[in-house]
């Protein structure tokens, strides 16, 4: 996030796997920062790249897309309550119509 010139907008909220007992795909992560951001997992969205995240955001009740458009395939991201996309330009319309 150093590179992207992101790491002001997210400080304080960047949770990680060594904060949990268990990595993805348990929902782990996922519930602990609904936690501390103080919401219910419903109301998250959940961006992920990769099976074991998607798995992850499903299992934890949250609302989950997957990234198509990188590393692994629209077809195995395809996992039922999914909303798959491959291109990030439409995330933010995808994340308001939610």
């Amino acid at each position: 996030m150093g590179k992207t010139g992101l790491f002001d907008r997210f400080d304080g909220r960047i949770f990680s796997v060594d904060e949990v007992a268990h990595g993805k795909p348990a929902p782990d992560i996922f519930l602990l920062a609904a936690q501390r951001m103080d919401a219910s997992p419903e109301r998250c969205a959940v961006i992920e790249d990769s099976v074991s995240g998607v798995t992850a955001g499903l299992a934890a009740g949250m609302t989950v897309f997957g990234f198509a458009g990188g590393v692994t395939s629209a077809e195995a991201l395809s996992i039922e309550g999914t909303i798959v996309f491959d291109d990030m330009r439409g995330l933010p319309a995808m994340l308001l119509s939610q």
